[in-house]
């Protein structure tokens, strides 16, 4: 088995970044993502998903780590002072690299 390096970034916030984010995500360099909606609590309070525009989004992304870094700088930059957002990465092996 031959697995490669990448990162798993993955973005929650608020759904009224969706389409903002989408459009970064391309800028960034990543070749797809997903997307699914979310429900929780924390510093901002609990947000549920009854109501579509008030809901949480998370996105999860595969991508190399150069374009996760680029990716991360970004949202800090252009995203946090604007909507409610939390953004990490992870660390993973994937099969197939040319798929990201």
């Amino acid at each position: 088995m031959n697995t490669h390096p990448m990162k798993l970034v993955t973005i929650i916030c608020e759904a009224l970044a969706r389409e903002p984010l989408k459009k970064l995500l391309t800028e960034a360099g990543a070749h797809g993502y997903t997307l699914f909606p979310v429900e929780g609590d924390g510093s901002q309070g609990r947000r549920t998903a009854d109501i579509q525009e008030f809901a949480n989004i998370q996105v999860e992304v595969i991508v190399p780590p150069v374009v996760a870094e680029k990716l991360l700088a970004r949202l800090e930059q252009e995203f946090f002072a604007k909507f409610a957002m939390v953004a990490y990465e992870t660390d993973i092996r994937v099969l197939r690299r040319e798929k990201f």
